[in-house]
């Protein structure tokens, strides 16, 4: 299957994802995965972006674009895969839709992760990071620690990063609006659009999505 995934920040897109590609056994193809890999493996497409990046500017879309492709023409993708973060936009919706054309492919399904923004806030917002190591992760309402800003792990503070403040939140959830939701939109004329909610357990999440795919009425 070839499926892309949306979703404002904080839905859970990338452990959706990673269970649905799992289940499904294609690769998840994640933006950020994109640029990491081609930057440490020094390709020109990694030169470039790093270039933009080094400079403080928005990558240009035809570097994504390219990076994509690349990766979509790899061996294990032949069969189908998962895209996380990309297309962001209209315009990168629509160079796929050329890629895939001329490839003879199509894509199956667009999976719409729903989640109402107070409760973005509230996800992203509530997080708090141990300073000693970022891996130890809280949330002030969902796993809050056993004594209020300290790490139950190693003793460590827990701080806010800056991009969990809630007007950084709140920043991030307009430029979804205004540049990634309108391709919701481009792909419901083709017909693919699925909208799954994206509240409660992770498990019942992937539960709708993999229902959904398989043409079932989600619970």
């Amino acid at each position: 299957m070839r499926i892309v995934l949306v979703g404002p920040p904080g839905a859970g897109k990338g452990t959706q994802a990673a269970f649905l590609a799992g289940n499904l056994s294609i690769p998840h193809i994640s933006t950020g995965d994109l640029f990491r890999a081609n930057i440490s493996q020094g390709t020109e497409l990694g030169k470039q972006a790093k270039a933009f990046m080094d400079a403080g500017n928005l990558v240009p879309d035809e570097v994504t674009i390219g990076m994509a492709k690349d990766r979509m023409e790899q061996a294990d993708a032949e069969n189908g895969f998962l895209l996380d973060g990309f297309p962001r936009n209209v315009a990168q919706a629509e160079a796929l839709d050329r890629m895939l054309e001329a490839a003879d492919m199509k894509l199956d399904a667009v999976l719409d992760l729903e989640v109402p923004e107070d409760e973005v806030v509230k996800r992203i917002a509530g997080r708090r990071i141990c300073r000693n190591d970022s891996a130890h992760v809280f949330h002030v309402t969902y796993t809050p620690p056993k004594q209020d800003g300290v790490c139950d792990v190693c003793g460590g503070e827990l701080y806010q990063r800056d991009d969990d403040s809630e007007e950084t939140v709140r920043t991030r959830l307009e430029v979804y609006h205004t540049q990634t939701e309108p391709i919701i939109d481009h792909y419901r004329a083709q017909g693919l659009v699925v909208t799954i909610p994206a509240l409660g357990k992770v498990s019942d999440v992937t539960d709708r999505a993999m229902a959904a795919l398989r043409g079932e009425h989600a619970a």
